[in-house]
């Protein structure tokens, strides 16, 4: 197992160990999807760049899913697509699919993206009402 952690600020807890077979698929050179995870107090955090869409939604699905595995009540899951180029209807799918389960469990799942475009594609999918936007991770946390 090895850890991820990249731009994000500093940390307030330990670092959040990812599965070595998910390391490999985020380092692979021909990949279009980058992502750091961290945490901060009860918050698990993700640091998603690139692209996300059809061709690594199963990767995007696994970095999503472990993270949530880790997030525990009262916390939350802050998933910050500010460094995304691309965000595909699938991914978002991905991300309300996980939300739904971690309610359950007493953890909110928060998107963070300040470019209107990301909660116009979340308003698409019709999961406004599942995905809160926010426009920067330290107003998703202040939540």
């Amino acid at each position: 197992m090895k850890t991820i952690a990249d731009h994000a600020p500093p940390r307030l807890g330990p670092r959040l160990t990812l599965s070595t077979r998910l390391v490999h698929e985020l380092g692979d050179p021909h990949s279009t999807l980058r992502a750091t995870t961290d945490r901060r107090g009860a918050a698990v955090l993700i640091y998603a760049g690139g692209e996300i869409d059809a061709c690594n939604e199963q990767t995007w699905r696994r970095l999503v899913s472990e993270a949530a595995g880790v997030a525990a009540s009262p916390g939350s899951l802050i998933v910050d697509v500010t460094g995304v180029d691309f965000i595909a209807c699938c991914a978002v799918e991905v991300l309300a699919g996980e939300a739904a389960a971690l309610r359950r469990r007493g953890v909110e799942l928060r998107l963070v993206s300040p470019q209107r475009i990301v909660a116009r594609i979340v308003d698409a999918c019709g999961l406004g009402g599942v995905l809160p936007v926010y426009p920067t991770v330290d107003s998703a946390l202040a939540r």
